[in-house]
């Protein structure tokens, strides 16, 4: 009896430590999250799109859903970039509002804003949500869901 409870005493002080380290981690990685995303911004409003993905995971598994449906691949996000956005003019100026940025876990967050084109002739706008894993190369996104 004395064995479970100082094993559940110990799992207790575990589960405390690792909500403090998350917690420690929160200020500065929410900074880093929030600069990868000013870096694609201005990226895209550069028409760069090659410096816009490199906050993307650079992976196959990446998972982008857009309006199209599901896209694997970090290769392939690409190409529909490019696709849909051929030229500068296509891409306009690039906003984010920044919602919530949540920690999921010491490496892995929840981001949720809204984005907005403001181009010549029309000015569409929605709302993303992103998974983010921090690598050995900083915060990336690896799960991309824009509407």
């Amino acid at each position: 009896m004395r064995n479970r409870n100082l094993f559940s005493l110990f799992v207790l002080a575990l589960l405390c430590l690792g909500n403090l380290t998350v917690q420690a981690q929160t200020a500065a990685d929410r900074r880093d999250i929030l600069s990868v995303l000013d870096t694609q911004r201005k990226a895209w409003n550069k028409g760069d799109l090659e410096t816009f993905m490199q906050t993307y995971q650079k992976s196959d598994s990446v998972l982008f859903v857009g309006q199209s449906g599901p896209t694997y691949g970090w290769q392939q996000t690409l190409d529909n970039y490019r696709q849909g956005y051929p030229d500068k003019a296509a891409m306009g100026t690039l906003t984010f509002d920044i919602r919530k940025v949540e920690f999921l876990a010491a490496d892995v967050a929840f981001v949720l804003g809204g984005w907005h084109l403001k181009r010549e002739k029309d000015e569409p706008k929605g709302f993303f949500t992103l998974l983010m894993r921090k690598t050995a190369q900083g915060w990336k996104i690896f799960v991309d869901h824009s509407s």
